[in-house]
Formats: structure tokens, C-alpha cells, sequence
């Protein structure tokens, strides 16, 4: 049977668009890579897509032949923050600083992380192939909703959640986090289904 972690954590995944929800993250293990600027116009995160994404369906597939597991690759998700601001400022995207990411089911393990990326180097050697680290992050107690609609129009969203959180008597931390459902090569902007996620304490 093929492992899918968005159907097993549906509250995490797949959350009301109506009203916020408040969840509790557990730990997860992830491939990551960190970088700054402008996700539309930095190729630093067009690099960085392309090596997670290589390592996440190399490792996919070499698990499958050698062990028999199959699992979903997990959805491209992103932490953003600007530094010196406790919120993300939306206005000014070029001085943002992200952390993309794919999270890994159980069977994946640094050691196959390491092995799949050797064999990407082999086959393409994307140019930021060396940045990628495999880490376990445990998020907590966050407030989430899913949004649907362009990237751009996010901001009334992000508030309302915001609102949300301070009127339930959480105080916002840790960083900005969205995860990208959809793929937005082949889904209308109008059409984008991305849950929006701010941890809490």
C-alpha cells in the first residue's frame, strides 16, 4: 500500500478554508534548504525547488526498488520571515529569508537522504544540490486555515488568522508557514489551495 501522509494528518493538510483551526504539530523529519529574496524572482528558490524535489522523488523511487515502500512525495512548504520583524512584512518580499522544505515519511532516513543524493549528483547535479539538509522539525501548537486564491492576495487571509490567534488568547511565534497544494504551472491563481500555518503559544 502506498503511504500517504496528507490523507493520515488530514487535520494538518487538509483544513477548513471557512474558519481558522488550531492543531498541534508533531515532529516530522524534512529536506530543507535556506535562502533570502524574492521567491518570484530569485533563482536561488527556483535552485532550491529543483534539488528538494530531486532529492524527495529520487529517494521515492529508490526505496520503492530496494525495500519495497511506496509513499506520496509530500507537498512543497515554505517557513518566511523578515528578520528584525515579528511578523512577516509583505510589502517587501525581497528582504524576506525562507526555509523551503518536503517533508519525509518514516522509511526515509538520512542515511537514504545521503544515498539519494549521491545519485542525483550523478544524473543532473542540480546547482544547489549541496545545500540540502535532512533535519527533524517539530512546530507545535500554530493556528492554521486554508486559503485558496494568488499567492499575491494572501495578506487579508494572513491577518484574520492573526486576529484569530490574539482574540483566542494564543501569542503568535516562530515564523510564517505555508504549504503549496497546488501546482501553480497547472492551477488558475484563482484556483491555488495553500494552507497557511502560524505557530502560537
Amino acid at each position: 500500500m502506498k503511504t500517504d501522509l496528507k490523507k493520515q494528518f488530514k487535520d494538518l493538510y487538509l483544513p477548513s478554508a471557512k474558519k481558522p483551526s488550531i492543531v498541534d504539530v508533531p515532529s516530522f523529519n524534512f529536506v530543507m534548504i535556506d535562502g533570502a529574496g524574492d521567491p518570484n524572482t530569485s533563482k536561488e528558490y527556483q535552485a532550491a525547488l529543483e534539488a528538494l524535489y530531486g532529492v524527495s522523488f529520487t529517494v521515492k523511487f529508490m526505496l520503492k526498488k530496494e525495500v519495497g515502500a511506496d509513499f506520496a512525495v509530500m507537498p512543497l512548504e515554505g517557513q518566511w520571515w523578515t528578520p528584525g520583524q515579528a511578523t512577516i512584512d509583505l510589502s517587501n518580499k525581497s528582504k524576506w529569508q525562507w526555509t523551503s522544505m518536503i517533508l519525509q515519511p518514516e522509511p526515509v532516513t538520512k542515511i537514504w537522504i545521503g544515498k539519494a543524493i549521491e545519485e542525483l549528483r550523478k544524473k543532473r547535479n542540480p546547482s544547489a544540490l549541496s545545500k540540502v539538509r535532512f533535519e527533524t522539525f517539530h512546530e507545535g501548537l500554530s493556528v492554521q486555515i486554508m486559503y485558496v486564491g494568488p499567492y499575491a492576495a494572501e495578506g487579508p487571509t494572513i491577518e484574520n488568522l492573526h486576529t484569530f490567534a490574539k482574540e483566542s488568547a494564543y501569542r503568535l511565534r516562530g515564523k510564517h508557514h505555508e504549504i503549496y497544494l497546488s501546482d501553480p504551472r497547472r492551477t488558475a491563481p484563482e484556483k491555488l489551495k495553500t494552507v497557511i500555518r502560524q505557530p502560537v503559544e
